[in-house]
């Protein structure tokens, strides 16, 4: 392309002028490639540039789309000419790339090959789903307003600048968005959140913003036709008919007409919502895409599943050297000279070179502010170490005895203090433990495992520490009790001129404690003998030919490691001068180490790459400094394979001002092996060391291979130099026995020398493993018998016995059999373009393990202005780049906002702390990725269903086998004498009748308020008289006949009872349903409507309050109010008599309609005819044993189900008293319930999951003031909790644990068991034996196969017997696929024959064969095949027990296991929604509750958050890591909302189906949903 005229002149704006000038200064410092600064200027400029011919329009829009606004003042009244605009931005540029990235891992080569594997990647672009978040929820602060400024790197001059920078992106950002903003809120979005996804990544800025577009626009690979998603279908049509969704007026929050608008159609034909399904389109066609080289499959042992572990690739590198021989150093000189101990060395300087400088600090602006001359630091030491021994106690009780632990306790900025309390240890033979500023808890056990009492400080670092109210310093957190001695001179005594201190030659006696942190993150002391601290002196001495009076530079942390080894020890025995740069004066002035090395001629500089890569940013601000003085550079973290890059920029940069390339020399330390090996400073002009260009493929397997193929994959490491002077070092295996390598693997380096650590103070095991390890030969024989230390470094030993270091023990991350480096994965990381993304380059890698195998985390700090877009993109290329050039996949990726990581003292991230936040769920990521399809290979295979067999073999197989059916039925009605005159009763009518003569002022009915007081009675009477005055209004206002269906809408109370008698006696059918909600008739509405459409009701009776909501203006927004049927209100009723109670012909007539949502969302009503009302009404009276003068609280909705049955017909059948409770007066006064069967001393009660709950939760603690208020519980026999689903033992556990302390008997709780087509199979009931628990195995259960195990056992499930069979009852467990008759103990769904089963379903179009199937169904084969039955739905199974029954003979527990409909297929196997929301509750505190349902065969997981929003993406890994832990699933999105959005009804069960249905609507306004890869 032809320059363009407008680049130099002053017409481009002012923002591009400096982006261009920014640009010309990064190729100058070698930050970009001469291609890449083309192509960014290329960019730049296209927007002024004339169209040129052969340029890809498309590429030009982008750029143009991507470009800020011109700024609109014309350039002419910018008096600032372009050079001083460059040399502005060139100091912006400067600060920004200051905070750019941890230069510990800046790599050119790597940046480069990081880019080349992306760009491939970009061939085969994936459109990935954006997560969707809720707008409020992660609110960065602005630049300015995050948190202090951190302590990792990068000068802090930079703040106004980038806010600076910040603002005028921010203004960019607005005029560049304007547009696409007003497109997105012209589009109108039903929730908050879906404004905050519409944009996807980077393409179609312009575009309109519906996702869909976005998705049309980018190109997705996939192997399937991509799907369709951008043709909505039209809102008149009709849904295809192939989908089974619930009736669309139950969809909860959402009207009858909305749902269909919103569908569209993919390419499978389900209709979808635009939104979520967009995304979860893209998640499947991500999922289609072909994964890696396919793994062996794995074996699955039909039993135990067992994962097997992938068999290796044949033609993976296996190393073929032969076995290395250990490597010796240098012999150690032997110099007249030296002292015989280290404490000697100091008493000779300090008496005869006494003036002689020792050690200079520095203040905070980096000017030297004090030198400790020998003479001084002699004489404080002795002061000090007479001081401990002889003044701290009294002369019979010394508090310090000779070998004991003291803590050193001084700030970063003080080593003068350090290095006087140091050495006044030594002389009083006591053993200093250096550590960090005090709060640690780990530092906590390293000082109890050390037995440390006393700690010595600073008297300004003693005024810091944090008090108790009486000015007692605090007692940290794990720490032991310390007594703290401040070691300031004015506070020690001088010694008597008689006192010397005893100083022996050195011995194997510990000389001091430095502490390590473990890959786990605890703190352990490295124990140093004397002659081991003395001997590592005399080799560094002699590596780096330390003559004496020679000045260093030190900027290294002097507590511990090469600054304490260098510029305290050392430092001594060769009589230098330390100049010691604190940490804090490098963040102010980061250039002020090259300063001191100018200002004091110093021959040795001891760096980190951090320090190199600070001075490289700052030294334009000082262009005569020299350092040509140094003759060595110790790079101290050289270990680093990424430290090469940073010396050869240094070097590039330096040599000009006189730095010699010989001088640079990297070593490699550790704090148990001490020095390992170090480059000797070289002879000028002599060959620079070569560099090892290693294959990272070769690396993951342990092998060292020349990297040839593919040059992006590649490692380019420096030697550390040579090993240490008498010193050897072997190479052993890194896990297993400590086998010798062969020359060409990568091994763990271990040193035998004098200078090296002898042991972690206090932990012996732990010693002998690191400490004496002898290693072996391939046949396992040992080799010599000197004991080796293991340093926690791999490497390799090179050509000349060149010592390499490729990684950490501790970063070492082993996926699936290969390794990888975390410090690796680490410079991947930054060399994506992570500028715009991460702070500081912040970024932790670790591995969890989960499901069987280490999977990789990468943990990121984001900048406080990075954008979504931008976030997320780069997410996404770094996924790309570490799956490219590593070839492993990374299990999540999470960025959590600036400065939020953990620390360690010297402000780098903490690992294992971040490690152990990731885990327990309190990172608080603002952005997630986690990709389980990708790297979870160890599945089991999917289960593949085996050719039934055919029922009649099983029947054989059984009888072969001496297992009996599995059916159990209740004691026989025939056979119980029921001398009742109820029975000859053929309808309940003539019973309440018969009542209202024998006994009329017999109270039936109590109804209770919030309070507790009874607000209405109901004598046998009063029922009778009201029932006979509605019966005649029905006739003569509603002029309806026998046989029409007339809806009930009441709130729980008598009125409800009453007109269900007045229905009966006026020959209509009731239907009870629940009222409306006024706050939300929007969604309760429209069921009510349907029930009375469905039901083909002629009338409704309802009271004069919901007559006027019914018909009322809000309602007619969600219903068409013109259409409802006759509404009679029976509030005022005619005192007028009926002529004649109506009397059916046959009790086979229909009594009521029973109708029901299930929690699949399936409205269905049931058929009750007047002889099952009679057998159900005396089935439960017999069970209860229940009389007149009984007395039952029932606390339970009256809408359905055994609910309505005890509700509304047990008393008048068995004419006991009921006490009614209703359930939403709990809400305003939860003690009304147990304090109501207290007072009126019950003995039975009825409740629902939901009532159980509440009490729960809302009482747990307040069981004292329970007992205050009186309330005992000791009079209840049965508490029964009535439902429709697997037995809630945990709930009910938990309820009786609680409320023993106010006299609940243990064996008090039961739940029953009912179904749509029988309501009251199981109940309870005062005789027979307590209900039985058994534990199954999950695992075997997902295979339909019941399994017992013991408790305690590992995937087990407690289940308990949903109480006894009723009279009459018959059930039987059948396999339903070929409805044959099953085992004992066998898993089955449960058929059930009583004579109250309903008769049938009450639907607008008699479906014959589902009637057939559910109602009159017969088995296949066996006894019982004449019998006809009725199908539950639920799945169950029927175990003998050892108990007696009632008939004397053993006792048959029926256990539910769950509805068949609401089981999960996936993989082949069955899973029960219940069992992985169980797991996924417990993962995190914050988790309220939790629904999963399944969506085009991806698992969906919602859970509710109780906590802060912060919390909302904690939340992912560990539901993701739980579920595949537990179940060996994969979860496909997981979606956070706030509490409450999981729909439940009346009976506590959640209604999973409402919510999918929500979801796919995009209803949920959820804070955050994730979609895993």
């Amino acid at each position: 392309m032809a320059e363009p005229p407008a680049a130099g002149g002053s017409s481009l704006p002012r923002e591009v002028r400096e982006q261009l000038a920014e640009l010309e200064l990064e190729l100058s410092e070698g930050d970009i490639t001469q291609k890449g600064y083309e192509k960014k200027r290329a960019k730049l400029l296209a927007p002024y540039v004339p169209q040129a011919q052969g340029v890809d329009p498309a590429l030009q829009k982008e750029s143009r789309t991507q470009m800020p606004v011109p700024s609109a003042t014309p350039s002419s009244a910018q008096p600032s000419s372009s050079s001083s605009s460059s040399s502005s931005s060139s100091k912006f540029h400067r600060a920004r790339s200051g905070g750019a990235r941890d230069e510990r891992y800046r790599s050119d080569i790597h940046t480069e090959a990081v880019q080349a594997a992306l760009a491939k990647h970009k061939e085969q672009k994936m459109a990935l789903p954006m997560p969707t978040k809720r707008r409020s929820t992660f609110v960065q602060s602005p630049a300015d307003a995050c948190t202090p400024p951190d302590t990792s790197s990068a000068s802090e001059d930079e703040g106004s600048l980038r806010r600076q920078a910040a603002l005028s992106a921010a203004l960019h950002q607005s005029l560049q968005n304007a547009e696409s903003w007003i497109n997105r809120s012209i589009q109108g979005s039903s929730t908050s959140s879906s404004a905050s996804s519409t944009l996807s990544h980077g393409e179609g800025k312009g575009t309109s913003g519906s996702l869909a577009d976005v998705f049309a626009n980018a190109r997705i690979e996939s192997f399937s036709v991509p799907p369709d998603v951008t043709a909505t279908t039209s809102s008149s049509s009709a849904r295809p008919a192939a989908i089974d969704l619930p009736p669309s007026g139950i969809v909860k929050g959402m009207h009858k007409g909305s749902n269909r608008s919103s569908l569209m159609d993919t390419a499978d034909g389900v209709p979808v919502s635009s939104r979520v399904s967009t995304k979860i389109q893209q998640l499947l066609n991500t999922l289609k895409r072909p994964k890696r080289p396919p793994l062996k499959e794995f074996f699955v042992d039909d039993f135990e599943e067992i994962v097997e572990v992938p068999q290796p690739d044949p033609n993976q590198p296996k190393p073929e050297g032969r076995q290395m021989t250990p490597v010796k150093g240098e012999p150690l000189g032997v110099v007249c000279n030296w002292p015989p101990a280290l404490e000697a060395a100091l008493q000779r300087w300090g008496i005869t070179q006494a003036k002689c400088p020792c050690l200079t600090a520095l203040d905070v602006t980096g000017k030297p502010v004090y030198t400790l001359t020998y003479g001084k630091l002699w004489s404080r030491s002795l002061k000090l170490a007479y001081t401990l021994l002889n003044k701290l106690g009294t002369k019979n009780e010394p508090v310090l005895k000779p070998g004991d632990r003291v803590a050193l306790v001084y700030p970063n900025n003080d080593p003068v203090m350090f290095m006087v309390a140091f050495y006044g240890c030594l002389l009083a033979e006591v053993i200093p433990v250096p550590i960090e500023d005090a709060g640690g808890q780990q530092i906590g056990f390293l000082l109890g495992s050390c037995g440390v009492a006393l700690a010595l400080t600073t008297e300004v670092c003693l005024k810091g520490l944090p008090k108790t109210q009486n000015g007692e310093i605090v007692q940290f957190k794990g720490w032991p009790r310390l007594k703290w001695v401040v070691t300031d001179s004015k506070y020690l005594s001088k010694s008597p001129k008689d006192w010397q201190p005893n100083i022996s030659a050195a011995g194997t006696e510990p000389a001091y404690i430095e502490y390590k942190t473990s890959k786990e993150g605890s703190v352990m002391g490295v124990t140093v003998s004397r002659a081991a601290m003395l001997s590592h002196c005399q080799a560094l001495s002699q590596a780096c030919n330390y003559s004496e009076g020679e000045t260093i530079v030190n900027v290294l942390d002097f507590k511990k490691d090469a600054g304490l080894w260098h510029g305290i020890l050392t430092n001594v025995m060769n009589k230098l001068h330390t100049i010691s740069v604190p940490y804090s004066v490098m963040k102010t002035c980061p250039l002020s180490w090259v300063q001191r090395v100018h200002t004091h001629k110093a021959k040795v500089a001891l760096v980190k790459c951090r320090d190199l890569h600070w001075a490289m940013m700052a030294h334009r601000d000082q262009r005569d400094v020299s350092l040509s003085s140094l003759r060595m550079l110790i790079v101290t973290d050289g270990a680093n394979p990424w430290s090469v890059s940073s010396c050869d920029a240094f070097l590039s940069l330096f040599q000009s001002h006189g730095l010699k390339p010989e001088a640079i020399c990297p070593c490699a330390t550790s704090p148990e092996a001490m020095t390992i090996a170090i480059r000797r400073p070289g002879v000028p002009g002599a060959p620079l060391p070569g560099r090892a260009i290693l294959s990272m493929n070769g690396l993951s397997f342990g092998v060292i291979r020349v990297n040839t193929e593919d040059k992006n994959s590649a490692l380019t490491v420096q030697d550390v130099g040579h090993v240490m002077p008498g010193g050897m070092m072997c190479i052993v295996k890194p896990d297993g026995p400590p086998q010798l390598c062969k020359t060409d693997e990568i091994g763990e380096i271990c040193v035998s020398s004098r200078a090296g650590g002898m042991m972690y103070y206090g932990l012996a095991g732990v010693t002998k493993n690191t400490f004496e390890v002898i290693p072996v030969s391939s046949a396992g024989a040992p080799v010599g018998d000197v004991p080796f230390v293991r340093s926690g470094l791999l490497g390799f030993v090179g050509p000349g016995s060149l010592v390499f270091v490729v990684g950490k023990m501790d970063g070492l991350l082993t996926v699936s059999g290969r390794r990888h480096n975390a410090d690796d994965i680490v410079a991947t990381g930054l060399a994506v373009e992570s500028i715009k993304t991460v702070y500081r380059g912040r970024i932790a890698v670790f591995s969890v393990s989960v499901f069987y195998d280490e999977r990789i985390v990468v943990v990121a700090e984001q900048r406080p202005d990075a954008s979504e877009e931008d976030s997320f993109q780069w997410m996404s290329r770094v996924l790309q780049a570490i799956d490219s050039i590593h070839q492993v996949g990374v299990y999540c990726l999470a960025l959590v906002p600036a400065n939020t990581l953990p620390k360690t003292p010297l402000g780098g991230i903490h690992i294992s702390q971040t490690k152990q936040h990731f885990l327990e769920g309190s990172l608080h990521p603002c952005n997630i990725l986690m990709c389980p399809h990708t790297c979870v290979t160890n599945l089991p295979k999917p289960r593949q269903k085996q050719p039934g067999v055919g029922p009649a073999s099983v029947m054989v197989g059984n009888l072969v086998a001496g297992k009996r059916i599995a059916q159990a039925s209740g004691r026989d009605l025939g056979q119980i004498e029921d001398n009742d005159l109820v029975k000859k009763h053929q309808f309940l009518t003539e019973v309440l009748q018969w009542r209202a003569q024998a006994t009329p002022d017999h109270p039936l009915f109590l109804l209770l308020n919030a309070k507790g007081t009874t607000v209405c009675t109901a004598t046998c009477l009063q029922l009778h008289k009201k029932a006979e005055r509605i019966a005649s209004v029905l006739c003569d206002k509603g002029h309806l006949n026998a046989g029409d269906n007339v809806v009930l809408l009441y709130p729980p109370g008598i009125e409800l009872i009453t007109a269900f008698y007045g229905c009966l006696y006026a020959g209509c059918i009731p239907v009870t349903v629940r009222p409306p909600h006024a706050q939300s008739l929007a969604a309760t509405l429209p069921t009510v409507r349907m029930i009375v459409e469905v039901s083909k009701a002629a009338c409704i009776l309802t009271t004069q309050t919901l007559m006027r909501l019914l018909k009322s203006r809000e309602a007619a927004a969600a219903v068409d109010v013109k259409t409802w049927p006759t509404i009679i209100d029976t509030d005022d009723l005619p005192r007028k008599r009926l002529a004649q109670i109506y009397k059916p012909p046959t009790a086979e007539m229909l009594a009521y309609l029973d109708f029901s949502v299930s929690t699949t969302g399936m409205l269905t009503g049931v058929k009750m005819s007047h002889a099952a009302v009679s057998g159900l009404c005396r089935a439960i009276k017999l069970q209860c044993e229940l009389y007149s003068s009984r007395q039952i609280a029932i606390c339970l909705d009256p809408y359905c189900g055994l609910g309505f049955v005890l509700w509304c017909l047990c008393s008048v059948y068995s004419g006991h008293q009921s006490i009614l409770i209703p359930p939403m007066e709990l809400e305003s006064n939860l003690f009304l319930w147990l304090s109501t069967v207290s007072q009126y001393k019950i003995r039975d009660t009825f409740c629902s999951y939901s009532v159980m709950e509440l009490c729960t939760k809302g009482l747990g603690n307040q069981v004292e003031m329970l007992k205050a208020r009186g309330i005992n519980l000791s009079c209840v026999r049965t508490c029964v909790v009535v439902a429709e689903e697997r037995p809630r033992v945990s709930l009910t556990h938990s309820f009786s644990k609680l409320f023993k302390d106010i006299g609940l008997s243990s064996r008090a709780v039961s739940t029953t068991f009912g179904s749509r087509v029988n309501v009251a199979i199981c109940l309870q009931g005062t005789s027979g034996p307590d209900p039985t628990t058994v534990y199954v195995d999950l695992k075997s259960l997902r295979h339909d196969r019941v399994r017992l195990v013991e408790r305690g056992a590992p995937q087990s499930l407690l289940l308990s017997e949903s109480g006894k069979i009723l009279p009459g009852v018959k059930v039987v467990i059948v396999n339903p696929e070929t409805k044959g008759p099953l085992g004992d103990s066998h898993l089955g769904e449960i058929w059930v024959n009583s004579p109250h089963t309903a008769s049938g379903y009450y639907t607008i179009y008699d479906n014959e064969t589902l009637q057939a199937d559910h109602f009159n169904t017969r088995l296949s084969f066996g006894d019982a095949a004449q019998t006809l039955w009725a199908r539950t739905g639920y799945l169950g199974f029927v175990r003998r027990t050892e108990l007696t029954a009632a008939s004397g003979e053993r006792h048959d527990a029926l256990y539910v296991v769950g509805a068949l409909d609401e089981t999960l297929e996936l993989r082949g196997l069955r899973y029960h929604p219940i069992d992985i929301e169980t797991s996924v509750s417990r993962t995190h505190r914050s988790i309220a509750e939790c629904a999963v349902f399944t969506w085009t065969n991806l698992l969906v997981v919602v859970v509710e958050l109780c906590g802060c929003e912060q919390e909302a993406l904690d939340l992912v890994p560990l539901v993701t890591n739980v579920v595949l832990e537990e179940h060996y699933l994969i979860v496909g999105v997981v979606v956070v909302v706030d509490p409450g959005v999981i729909p439940i009804n009346s009976r506590g069960e959640k209604q999973r189906m409402h919510l999918r249905d929500s979801f796919l609507a995009d209803q949920l306004d959820p804070i955050y949903v994730a979609y895993n890869m």
